[in-house]
């Protein structure tokens, strides 16, 4: 292999970047040249901590010919305009979760990263972890059978406090949902990757504690094209309570997924053992596999392992629980 690497730039220095930056620093295909963030403290404080370059004009970054991919760690709702700029500036995107907080804006950043020929990566890092590839492989190989009951289970705690440290925390605007597209995304993705497409769903969505626009509690009920059925429940009101669960039911036995961990693995008539596992954490450990893994999409020229079309599914599910509740009916896909 060519000893060139993939240029990283890393775009939003807030939380979530660390994981960006950890991730480019573990994989030997790629590395960081540049930072932008609208403070300019915090642009200089990483660009010399990191030693790169430091940009607060997102255009004049987009216009550095060493950059090769951005990652967009920026507010949910700035992804679309966001990518799309990079898109036109030749540049390969890495985007956080969620990819939009609309599907026009899905289908629109899509639709531009095709027609310029850079490649689009939508972060889901819990599909990364060896346990959700084991449990992909058997359901792929048939080892449940016919599915049955398939339901996700997302219960976070988050008081007011957290809400009340950003103004984009829990707006419509910014955020784009509360505990499904802010917190819930991942484990959506996770059972939709697993279990199948969605058909169909119904939903109740609605802030239940906390003083916020979007919702903290959210009800579904799914109907996957299978024709297996299932649901999500999703709050950020559950206090002490496992963050991550998937329960899959089929003709031929149980998983269940607490975390990222196989706690049920019942087979009828046979024994599966479960692999030991190497430590992951799903967060940077995903993420360093997803940025890894576009950096040598870049240098192969190969579309990345969840690509942005990969990412819109999930999209769907929570804008249609959205609609749901809204309209009071079912939402058909």
């Amino acid at each position: 292999m060519s000893e060139r690497k993939a240029r990283f730039a890393v775009v939003g220095c807030g939380g979530i970047s660390f994981s960006h930056f950890i991730g480019i620093e573990r994989a030997e295909e790629a590395e960081l040249v540049a930072v932008c963030d609208a403070n300019e403290n915090r642009a200089e404080e990483f660009g010399i901590k990191h030693n790169v370059k430091a940009y607060t004009d997102y255009e004049k970054l987009l216009a550095d010919p060493d950059i090769d991919v951005v990652c967009l760690c920026t507010p949910s709702g700035m992804h679309a305009e966001q990518t799309i700029m990079a898109a036109e500036a030749g540049k390969h995107i890495v985007c956080e979760k969620p990819m939009a907080i609309k599907l026009s804006d899905a289908d629109r950043m899509v639709e531009a990263c095709e027609v310029m020929g850079v490649k689009l990566a939508t972060i889901f890092p819990r599909r990364m972890s060896p346990a959700s590839r084991f449990v992909k492989k058997l359901l792929d190989d048939g080892k449940l059978g016919k599915l049955s009951l398939c339901s996700g289970y997302v219960k976070f705690y988050r008081d007011q406090n957290y809400y009340d440290s950003a103004g984009w925390r829990g707006t419509w605007a910014m955020d784009g949902g509360g505990a499904m597209m802010n917190q819930g995304i991942h484990t959506i993705d996770l059972l939709q990757w697993l279990a199948g497409r969605v058909e169909s769903l119904h939903g109740y969505a609605r802030s239940v504690l906390r003083n916020i626009e979007v919702e903290d509690t959210a009800v579904v009920t799914l109907q996957f094209k299978s024709g297996a059925l299932g649901s999500i429940e999703a709050t950020t009101t559950a206090y002490k309570q496992p963050d991550h669960r998937i329960v899959l039911h089929g003709d031929k036995g149980t998983i269940v997924l607490t975390g990222d961990e196989i706690t049920t693995l019942d087979i009828i008539g046979e024994t599966v053992e479960i692999p030991a596992f190497e430590p992951f954490s799903v967060v940077p450990d995903g993420h360093a596999v997803q940025i890894r893994d576009m950096a040598l999409a870049v240098l192969h020229d190969r579309q990345p392992v969840v690509t942005g079309r990969d990412g819109k599914h999930s999209l769907e599910i929570i804008l249609g629980t959205y609609e749901s509740h809204r309209s009071h009916r079912e939402i058909l896909f």
